[in-house]
């Protein structure tokens, strides 16, 4: 199995020569000085959030517990207060506008090393699952400059690695159409939208596709079992957001969780109640600290992920910490009764080991019923899916609270193969 190659990209920025977890976490707590003493002389948030902070009791990486948290509502009051240079330095501005987002709108400003440095992680993380002789077709936006099909193209192309950005999937003809024409051997995209493409054309994933990269939402277990089950597809996943520069962690060889880009990036897993950090093993929210970049910093900034640090090292052999994949989000979950919690992932297990089922929509109504929608690919198989689906979620809901609950399960007008262009996670709607 080889080893991550991020390990030594990670190892030739930190600038020492012995490969040693030491080594790295003295880079990450010089740079977390930096990035603090960046932050607040340039920025005018920081600049009032940290008035009061000496840095010099910034000792070890612990010490930034002491540092107040950043949250998304602070980027959505003034986005403007957190930039750190000119206007003219700006080179991409992204605005969020996803559905689980309440309040106004968020800004991420990029400056030119900011996509760069994005860049570069992409071309040293892609080397874990493709190499010269591979073609890539890109189901990500990629229109704009510095979106993120557009900054893995450029990687990929550093690497004399073919490229080729489709944006996300409207149509799975053309799709599978692309695939052909471009002798593609690697796709990149969004889980469901994956997922509905290998249910409407498996042959292509048979004969064709020897990997594929996950991104943008939760990766339902199933679907990596039938990717790799049925279509011997080797199924890596991605783990970022917008926020962090697009790319965060990914995973190597071992399959078992995202090695991090700790160059750029310091994390920690704290309990989303208390704010605490919590040990290796355990779940809690993902918090992130930027090391370098310079357009818009973020200090401690609460993601609302749910993930964990694997307590054992990664079977290839790395020193660099492993995340697990990602379970889903705080925010993306129902309270049926009291402190009953039902997640959008725990659904997304169960739809989806359903072959017959495409995609779903979930609700919880005033009277405290959750109501699925389902669209299949085959109408004639809802009366069966729904059952056995129901089945699932009330053996599921025994399990967690000792008794079923009030849920009603229809099929959607919707035509199947109809696929919406977002990049919007699914949710809880109400």
């Amino acid at each position: 199995m080889k080893k991550t190659p991020l390990e030594n990209w990670i190892m030739q920025r930190v600038g020492k020569d012995g490969k040693v977890r030491e080594a790295l976490e003295e880079y990450q707590l010089a740079r977390i000085k930096d990035s603090l003493n960046y932050a607040k002389s340039r920025s005018r948030f920081y600049a009032k959030q940290l008035e009061d902070m000496d840095f010099r009791e910034i000792r070890t990486l612990p010490d930034l517990r002491k540092i107040p948290f950043t949250l998304p509502r602070d980027i959505q009051s003034n986005p403007f207060a957190f930039s750190c240079v000119p206007k003219s330095e700006i080179a991409r501005i992204v605005t969020l506008r996803s559905t689980g987002t309440k309040g106004e709108e968020k800004r991420v400003f990029f400056s030119e090393s900011d996509l760069n440095q994005t860049v570069d992680f992409f071309l040293h993380g892609m080397s874990c699952l493709v190499d010269e002789t591979d073609r890539v077709l890109v189901f990500l936006p990629g229109d704009s400059y510095g979106s993120i099909g557009q900054l893995l193209k450029t990687a990929l192309e550093r690497a004399h690695i073919a490229c080729f950005v489709h944006g996300v999937i409207i149509d799975h003809a053309k799709a599978a159409e692309e695939i052909i024409g471009k002798n593609i051997t690697c796709l990149v995209g969004i889980p469901t939208q994956i997922r509905s493409l290998f249910r409407t054309y498996g042959e292509l994933f048979t004969c064709r596709i020897k990997s594929v990269l996950l991104s943008t939402d939760y990766v339902p277990e199933k679907l990596t079992q039938e990717l790799t089950e049925k279509f011997g597809c080797r199924v890596f996943t991605h783990f970022g957001m917008t926020e962090m520069g697009y790319g965060g962690g990914v995973e190597c060889e071992a399959l078992s969780g995202y090695h991090l880009r700790e160059a750029d990036l310091y994390f920690e897993i704290i309990d989303p109640n208390t704010g605490q950090s919590l040990p290796d093993g355990e779940s809690g929210e993902v918090v992130f600290t930027t090391l370098t970049r310079k357009a818009m910093p973020l200090i401690r900034y609460r993601t609302g992920d749910i993930a964990s640090f694997t307590k054992t090292p990664c079977a290839c052999g790395t020193f660099l910490k492993t995340m697990s994949r990602v379970m889903g989000r705080l925010e993306n979950r129902i309270c049926l009764d009291g402190n009953e919690i039902l997640y959008h992932w725990e659904l997304d297990e169960l739809v989806f080991s359903l072959f017959e089922i495409e995609d779903y929509m979930a609700y919880l109504t005033e009277k405290n019923r959750l109501e699925l929608e389902l669209t299949m690919f085959d109408s004639s198989a809802f009366q069966s899916c729904s059952a056995e689906l129901e089945s699932n979620i009330q053996q599921l809901a025994l399990c967690k609270f000792g008794h079923e609950i009030e849920l009603r399960i229809s099929q959607s007008q919707s035509k199947a193969n109809k696929i919406t262009n977002s990049m919007t996670k699914r949710i809880f709607r109400s």
